[in-house]
């Protein structure tokens, strides 16, 4: 009983100092996450990857409770895509209904904590039950005032510029907009990240080093923090996201500039 006891304290110590480290100093506006490893974890623990899946939500949840307490005002994870439409159809089925269940047990929690979600991505391929879920989530939880967790759910950074593209071809063509008032801002209005500051941090776990087609537009000059492969995303806790907070918080941010 002791030995437990103790054990517990050893872990809370350390992450009480570094949630002090971490809160003593400015937090990232806006945190990107690409939560990698889910099949990789499973299959060490000789499971489905699937069950990696859901493993992985686990850590999803605990990850926006520490994001909200930190008062970090954007959260944006990876979930779903336009590329993992190749994954076996048996996969595809397990992460639509892992959605669902997501939404069906946090609704509730993202409420009671002012929490708003919102989807960037095309939902015009997922199934009906699917589309109908996420849509009532998005309802029951806009008018929520902290952090606004994007979900990104079949979305890919080229498609996004390309939409954008077409978007301000489309109100060129009708005379909503000229070309001469194109610039950056304007642009930007046109991206699913629409009126978001850009990501100041980005956080990609199971020691993958690439952004696999996530947030190009947006990533120009965010900082970016890649773990160990070791550290899979079901194993990713509030203490590896602390450390992630503050190796950001150590760096020096220039934007091109000389300080």
């Amino acid at each position: 009983m002791y030995k437990g006891i103790f054990s517990f304290i050893k872990h809370i110590q350390p992450t009480r100092r570094l949630i002090k480290q971490v809160n003593s100093r400015p937090v990232p506006r806006h945190i990107a996450i690409i939560m990698d490893g889910n099949g990789r974890w499973a299959q060490k623990r000789g499971l489905s990857r699937e069950m990696g899946h859901r493993y992985g939500s686990e850590s999803l949840k605990d990850i926006i409770e520490s994001t909200s307490d930190l008062g970090i005002e954007y959260l944006t994870v990876f979930a779903f895509s336009t590329e993992n439409w190749k994954r076996p159809t048996k996969e595809i089925n397990a992460l639509m209904d892992l959605l669902v269940d997501y939404i069906d047990s946090e609704l509730d929690r993202l409420k009671r904590n002012n929490i708003k979600m919102n989807v960037l991505g095309d939902l015009g391929s997922f199934p009906e039950k699917v589309q109908q879920k996420i849509y009532f989530a998005l309802d029951n939880t806009k008018d929520n005032t902290g952090l606004k967790f994007n979900i990104a759910l079949n979305y890919g950074g080229r498609d996004d510029i390309l939409n954008a593209v077409r978007g301000l071809a489309d109100d060129i063509q009708s005379g909503k907009l000229a070309v001469d008032d194109i610039d950056k801002s304007i642009f930007y209005k046109y991206l699913y990240t629409g009126n978001m500051p850009d990501p100041d941090l980005l956080i990609r776990t199971s020691g993958e080093y690439r952004l696999s087609n996530f947030l190009l537009y947006q990533i120009a000059y965010t900082e970016l923090w890649f773990s160990k492969p070791s550290l899979l995303w079901p194993d990713f806790n509030q203490r590896q996201y602390l450390k992630a907070i503050l190796d950001y918080q150590n760096r020096q941010r220039r934007f091109g500039a000389i300080t």
